[in-house]
């Protein structure tokens, strides 16, 4: 797995009730915040049960440009 950056776009292995299953990272650390795609939802898991849920990275973030 690459590092991970804010802003970058990842799919999670479950969808969220409302029906999508695409997430934004908007704060990295030992704990990972994501903000839902479909209704800006935000959740905070820490890093080893983020990993375990995670699908794949869908979209890397622009370097130097936060995206959150």
């Amino acid at each position: 797995m690459d590092e991970l950056r804010l802003g970058d776009l990842v799919q999670m292995r479950k969808t969220h009730p409302c029906g999508s299953d695409r997430w934004r990272i908007i704060r990295v650390g030992a704990d990972i915040k994501i903000k839902c795609a479909g209704c800006s939802r935000i959740v905070m898991l820490d890093r080893q049960e983020f990993l375990k849920r995670m699908k794949k990275l869908l979209e890397r973030a622009e370097e130097g440009i936060p995206n959150p």
